[in-house]
C-alpha cells in the first residue's frame, strides 16, 4: 500500500454537529433517493424531487428562553425557532439561505432568536460573536450577522473591523468592545446554556422548544413548522393570546436535557470492536504519568486537526483526576490534507530528542494557526533547543519514517481518524466529552485491579493485557454494488459528455469522480485514485466531474480556474495545484497558479470574471444529485459508487470485480 493512501485519515467529532465535506443523510433528515438514471450520452436529468418520509419530529418540550437574543421575523409569531450557532462553523452558513426561506414563506409566523455556540476549534468564531454583539449594541446585528455570513472565511481582526466600518457603527465604541471582550461572558453564557438543552454542536435550533440538529433542508423545517402552526392555532381558539403563545406552548417543558450515555460501539468490518482490546504498542513513544499506570491511554493525533486540539483538555482532565492511575502515551496520525502537521510532528519529535516533547506538544497545540517553518523555529528558541540540531532535524525530515510507522501501526488496529484513543487497547473515536474517557477508564481499572490482586505486578498489567489483544481489525468488504429500482444491481450510467478526462477512450474501466478542489476528503482521495492508474496502466479512463460545496467559497471559483486552464489543454496541470495548494484557492492564487503553468493569463481572467463555466459546473452538480451524489468525493467504477475517501484496498477490490467481468465483444 501507498503510504499517503494507507492513512485512513479524517477529522473526528463526537456529539458536534460539524463535518466537512460530506452531506450525511442520518445528519440531516434526508433519505436515500432512488434517481433517474440517464441514459449513455443522453443530456444529464435534472434531478428528482426525493421521496423522501416525513421526518421524525422529537417529542419532547425545551423551555429555552428567548431572553436577550437577537430576533427577526414575526412580531408576534406562532412559531419561535431558537437558533444556537457560531459564524465559523460551514453548516451554520449553509443553512442561512434555508433559514431565509422559512421567513420568507412564515412572514407573519416564524421568528428567529440567534444565540451565540462559538465552538472552540474555530479560532475566530469567539471574536465574531463578539463583533456581532458589539453591532447589536448599536442596533445592527443583523447587517452584521449577514456580513460575518458571507465572509466566513475571512474573519480576522482587520476584517471584523472592516465590516464594522462598512455598516456604518461608531469604530470608537466598536473597537472598545472587541478590545475590552465586553461580551465574551454574555456569549459563554449562551453556550452554556446551549448545553444546558442538549445542544452539543453548530447549528442547534429548538423549534418551539423542540430540539431540531443540523443543517437540514427546507422542507423538514417546514414539516416542523407547519406541525407547530396547528398546535398554535389550537391555543388561540382555546383563547390564549397571540403575544404569550410561546410561553403557553412551552410553559410545562423540560429544564434540561437528559444525561447522554455513551455512544454504543461500531462493531462493522474494518472498524475496531469497542469491547475488544487491540494491540497499541507503547515502546519509544512519548509517555505522560507513572510507570506503573494501571490504564495506559494511547493517543493517536495530529497536531494541525482542530478535534485534536479540542480534546486536549480533556485529556488534561483525565491526568489531573486519575493521578497516578492512567499514563498517556503518543502517537503520530498526520493527516495528508493538512499540509503542516507532518513538519510539527517532525518538529515534537526533535523536540523530544532533546528532553522536551510535551513543552513543544504544548507550544503546538496552543499555536495551531501558526505552524509554518518560522514558526516552529520560534517555538523552538523558546523551548531553548539546540536550534543547530533542530533544523538539521527539520531539514533532514529526520522522524518521519519513524512517524509513518506510527500511522501504519494505527491503521492496522482501526484508528481511521483524529483524534483516536486506545484505553488499555480498547477503542474510543474522536473528541469525545470526559464522561464517556471516564466511563471507560473507570471500567479498565477495575480489570487492571482485578489482575493485580491475581498476582501481575502493577507495571507488567499493560503489557498482560496486550499478550491478548488483537494485532489488527477485520477487514472491511469492498462496497457491494447496491440495488436499484431497475435492477438487482445498482449501476449508474452517467453521461460523460465534454467533462475533462484522461486515459484511453477504449478502456476497460471508467471512473467517474464527482468532487470539490476544496473538500479535503477530496484531496485525500486523489493519491488513491492516481495509484490505480499507475497500478492499472492502460485500462482506466478516469473522468472529472464538479460538484463544489456551497459552503466551500473557493470551490466554484478553483472549478472555473481548472476548466479554463483545460480550455488551454491543461485541466490536470491546475487541477494537481488546486489539490497541493487547497488553503490557498483566492482569486490572487488561481493567477499565480495559471501564470506557473505558463497559461494565456488574459484569456484565463476573461473566463474567471465572466464565469464561462458556470453552466457546465451547475450541470455536472445536477447530474451528481440526478445519481445519488449527496457529498465529496463520490467516485464511480463502471457506475459502481463508492461514496467517501474510502481506502484503496476498497477500490482495488471493486476494480478487479470489474475487470474479472467479461466484456461486451470478447
Amino acid at each position: 500500500m501507498n503510504k499517503a493512501t494507507g492513512f485512513l485519515l479524517l477529522c473526528v467529532v463526537v456529539a458536534g454537529g460539524y463535518a466537512i465535506g460530506r452531506r450525511n443523510p442520518k445528519d440531516t433528515g434526508e433519505g436515500d433517493a432512488q434517481p433517474t438514471i440517464a441514459a449513455p450520452n443522453a443530456p444529464p436529468a435534472p434531478p428528482p424531487t426525493p421521496q423522501r418520509p416525513a421526518p421524525t419530529l422529537p417529542t419532547d418540550v425545551y423551555k429555552v428562553a428567548v431572553g436577550n437574543a437577537a430576533v427577526k421575523g414575526a412580531k408576534q409569531p406562532k412559531v419561535t425557532i431558537i437558533e444556537f450557532s457560531e459564524f465559523q462553523c460551514p453548516f451554520c452558513g449553509r443553512v442561512m439561505p434555508t433559514i431565509k426561506q422559512i421567513l420568507d414563506t412564515y412572514k407573519n409566523d416564524v421568528q428567529i432568536a440567534f444565540k451565540h455556540m462559538p465552538l472552540p476549534f474555530h479560532d475566530h468564531a469567539m471574536d465574531a460573536s463578539q463583533a456581532a454583539m458589539a453591532a447589536k449594541a448599536q442596533g445592527k446585528f443583523w447587517e452584521m450577522h449577514d456580513k460575518l455570513f458571507a465572509n466566513q472565511q475571512a474573519l480576522t481582526r482587520a476584517d471584523l473591523d472592516k465590516y464594522a466600518q462598512e455598516i456604518g457603527l461608531d469604530m470608537g465604541k466598536f473597537k472598545a468592545d472587541l478590545d475590552s471582550g465586553k461580551y465574551k461572558s454574555d456569549i459563554e453564557a449562551d453556550s452554556r446554556y446551549g448545553n444546558q438543552f442538549g445542544a452539543r454542536g453548530t447549528p442547534s435550533f429548538f423549534i418551539n422548544g423542540r430540539k431540531f440538529v443540523g443543517a437540514q433542508p427546507f422542507e423538514n423545517f417546514k414539516a416542523a413548522i407547519d406541525k407547530e402552526i396547528e398546535a398554535a392555532d389550537a391555543k388561540l381558539k382555546s383563547g390564549v393570546a397571540r403575544a404569550g403563545l410561546y410561553e403557553e406552548l412551552t410553559k410545562n417543558g423540560l429544564d434540561k436535557a437528559a444525561a447522554e450515555a455513551p455512544p454504543t460501539p461500531r462493531e462493522r468490518p474494518g472498524s475496531p470492536e469497542g469491547a475488544v482490546a487491540y494491540r497499541a504498542d507503547v515502546s519509544g513513544a512519548p509517555i505522560k504519568g507513572p510507570k506503573d499506570a494501571l490504564v495506559t491511554i494511547v493517543q493517536f493525533s495530529d497536531f494541525q486537526c482542530p478535534f485534536c486540539s479540542r480534546v486536549e483538555p480533556t485529556i488534561d482532565k483525565v491526568m489531573s483526576e486519575y493521578k497516578g492511575k492512567v499514563r498517556v502515551a503518543w502517537r503520530d496520525l498526520p493527516l495528508p490534507f493538512h499540509q503542516n502537521a507532518m513538519p510539527s510532528a517532525i518538529a515534537a519529535r526533535a523536540a523530544g530528542e532533546q528532553g522536551k516533547f510535551w513543552e513543544m506538544h504544548d507550544k503546538l497545540f496552543t499555536n495551531q494557526q501558526n505552524l509554518d517553518r518560522p514558526s516552529l523555529e520560534k517555538y523552538a528558541q523558546e523551548l531553548g533547543l539546540n536550534m543547530g540540531k533542530f533544523k538539521a532535524a527539520l531539514d533532514q525530515q529526520k522522524f518521519k519514517a519513524d512517524i509513518e510507522k506510527d500511522a501504519q501501526m494505527g491503521n492496522k488496529i482501526g484508528a481511521n481518524g483524529t483524534p483516536a484513543f486506545f484505553v488499555n487497547g480498547t477503542f474510543l473515536s474522536g473528541a469525545q466529552p470526559f464522561e464517556n474517557f471516564k466511563a471507560r477508564i473507570d471500567d479498565e481499572l477495575k480489570k487492571a485491579e482485578a489482575r493485580v490482586a491475581a498476582g501481575t505486578p502493577k507495571a507488567k498489567v499493560y503489557e498482560a493485557l496486550q499478550k491478548d489483544a488483537k494485532t489488527e481489525v477485520a477487514a472491511a468488504a469492498a462496497p457491494a454494488a447496491e440495488a436499484g429500482p431497475e435492477s438487482d444491481q445498482k449501476v449508474f450510467n452517467i453521461n460523460l459528455g465534454k467533462s475533462p478526462a484522461k486515459g484511453p477512450k477504449n478502456a476497460p474501466l471508467t471512473v467517474v469522480v464527482f468532487s470539490d478542489f476544496q473538500c479535503p476528503y477530496c484531496s485525500r482521495v486523489e493519491p488513491t485514485l492516481k495509484q490505480l492508474e499507475k497500478e492499472y496502466p492502460g485500462k482506466i479512463r478516469t473522468v472529472w466531474k464538479n460538484f463544489p460545496l456551497e459552503f466551500h467559497q473557493n470551490a466554484k471559483p478553483a472549478a472555473t480556474a481548472a476548466l479554463a486552464a483545460g480550455e488551454q489543454g491543461k485541466f490536470w496541470e491546475m487541477h494537481d495545484k488546486l489539490f497541493e495548494n487547497q488553503r490557498q484557492l483566492d482569486r490572487p492564487s488561481l493567477e499565480k497558479y495559471a501564470q506557473e503553468l505558463g497559461l494565456n493569463l488574459a484569456k484565463f481572467k476573461t473566463a474567471l470574471d465572466g464565469n464561462s463555466y458556470s453552466a457546465q459546473i451547475e450541470a455536472e452538480t445536477k447530474e451528481g444529485a440526478a445519481v445519488g451524489v449527496q457529498g465529496t468525493p463520490a467516485t464511480f467504477i463502471n457506475g459502481r459508487k463508492i461514496g467517501g475517501a474510502y481506502p484503496y484496498e476498497t477500490f482495488k477490490k471493486v476494480v478487479d470485480q470489474e475487470l474479472a467481468k467479461p466484456r461486451k465483444g470478447s
